[in-house]
Formats: structure tokens, C-alpha cells, sequence
């Protein structure tokens, strides 16, 4: 009897454990743990683009390389208005930072491109009709 009330035991801490891993966004979708981060230095205060720092494989890896960046940052950097973010991003994990910042600002610009081109498009009349 005691063995069977150890492994009830057992399967209810397993349960709630369970819970408090899901509670905390511990578990992952395939996607998130298999897709690539950009953690990105940004200055909130002047809007200035520090660029990518680091390309990061898997969501879990990449919130823990933004808390170690957050972690090394000194006082005075934070205070000038510096921080950092995480992106979703098609670039494979440890990609030059360099490269990477050209990579995802020459795909920004495209995107904006796009946009512009779209909206002068439908605000002409393109197909509106009443």
C-alpha cells in the first residue's frame, strides 16, 4: 500500500509540475523550438538601430542569450536608453552579426517597399467600385 500511495504521489507532483512548466511558457511549440531568434540592441530613447547581436536557435536559447546581454549591460548603457528584443527570423543560428544586421535591414527596406508601393496603389483607386 505505501508503494501504491508513493506513486499517486508521484503522478500528482508529475501533474502538477506539468502545470507550473505550461503556467510558465515552458513548453514550446515545434516551431518555436526549431526557428531561429535575431536578439537586436535598440536604443528607445533616439530610435538608433545597435543592430543584431547574436542569430539564436530555438526560442528558449534565445530568451536566454537576451538576459545574459540584459545581465552583462552596464547601468549607464541602460540609462542612455539601450535595450534589447527578440525577433523571429529565417537567418541560420550563429550567423555573423554583421552579415545578419545587413540581412534583416535590406529585408525591412523590401518590405517597405512593398507597402508603400501597395498603399499608392489602392489609395489611386485600384479597383475600388460603389
Amino acid at each position: 500500500m505505501p508503494i501504491d500511495l508513493l506513486n499517486k504521489g508521484f503522478a500528482h507532483t508529475l501533474r502538477v509540475g506539468t502545470l507550473f512548466k505550461a503556467a510558465r511558457g515552458e513548453f514550446l511549440t515545434n516551431d518555436e523550438s526549431k526557428a531561429s531568434y535575431v536578439v537586436i540592441r535598440h536604443n528607445v530613447r533616439t530610435y538608433e538601430s545597435g543592430g543584431v547581436v547574436e542569430v539564436v536557435k530555438g526560442r528558449t536559447h534565445a530568451e536566454s542569450a537576451l538576459k545574459k546581454f540584459e545581465g552583462e549591460q552596464g547601468s549607464g548603457d541602460r540609462h542612455e536608453g539601450w535595450r534589447y528584443f527578440l525577433e523571429k527570423t529565417t537567418l541560420k543560428a550563429g550567423t555573423d552579426p554583421a552579415e545578419a544586421t545587413e540581412l534583416r535591414q535590406a529585408e525591412l527596406e523590401s518590405r517597405e517597399t512593398k507597402a508603400t508601393r501597395d498603399a499608392e496603389s489602392s489609395s489611386s483607386g485600384g479597383g475600388s467600385s460603389r
